[in-house]
């Protein structure tokens, strides 16, 4: 075996072992959090139920790694007439949401079904936000290689826009501003993490991302909002509807 095999055959080995821990952290932390969670799970399936009965639970395709796709769940927050056919984003004030869609969309209670994603290897906790299939063809010009890691359930673009429906202007069309001013935004704070995260400041970013679930950011919303717009090079439009909206 040649020099260069023996290395090669190393690094390998050594992206093996990484993948398995980290597969390893993510069923630690989603079957504790179901384990933690599960009379919330239980309650939130309840008040859905009660209020529009079934379906349970939202299920949509979405990218996963390597632009694969998958199925992704989360508890049903729009009136069951509402289909699936409508604007792929949720807006402030949407008429769509029930008053339980819009108290778990409010806390993110309505992600937790997507622990069972993580249990069946489709996300990890820490990872790009999965993206809607609508939306697949926003990946180029670079912003391509998200797709090469594993969507999760909180990242820095989760975090820095955890109350995205609010960062939309009254008067913009919803998907454009998507397009040309979220996505590439949220892509920018991707792209800046994943390829040298550890699993030190994966597991920061866990608690990061809790913390902003429960409403905290360090440093207070204004010094949050500047973080994001230096982060991604947010324009001064987005700017401006971050300061009037006060949207951590």
């Amino acid at each position: 075996m040649s020099t260069s095999d023996f290395n090669l055959g190393r690094r390998h080995a050594s992206r093996d072992f990484g993948e398995a821990t980290s597969r390893c952290f993510d069923l630690l932390i989603a079957v504790t959090a179901l384990i933690v969670l599960a009379p919330v799970f239980l309650a939130a399936m309840a008040a859905v139920w009660i209020e529009g009965g079934r379906p349970l639970f939202f299920a949509q395709r979405r990218l996963g790694r390597g632009g694969r796709p998958f199925v992704m769940y989360k508890f049903r927050k729009f009136g069951a007439a509402s289909g699936t056919d409508g604007c792929p984003l949720t807006v402030a004030g949407d008429r769509r949401l029930t008053r339980i869609g819009a108290l778990l969309a409010a806390t993110k209670l309505d992600e937790l079904p997507q622990l069972w994603n993580v249990l069946r290897g489709d996300m990890a906790i820490v990872g790009p936000r999965p993206e809607s299939m609508a939306f697949a063809d926003c990946f180029r010009g670079g912003f391509e290689t998200v797709l090469d890691f594993k969507p999760g359930l909180l990242g820095p673009s989760q975090i820095h826009f955890r109350n995205e429906c609010r960062f939309y202007p009254a008067d913009a069309d919803p998907t454009r501003f998507y397009r040309e001013v979220l996505f590439p935004a949220k892509a920018r704070l991707d792209l800046a993490y994943f390829p040298t995260r550890t699993r030190t400041s994966d597991v920061a970013m866990l608690v990061r991302g809790v913390l902003a679930v429960l409403g905290w950011a360090p440093g207070g919303r204004a010094s949050h909002d500047q973080t994001a717009a230096a982060d991604t090079g947010l324009p001064d439009l987005l700017g401006a509807a971050t300061r009037k909206t006060g949207a951590p």
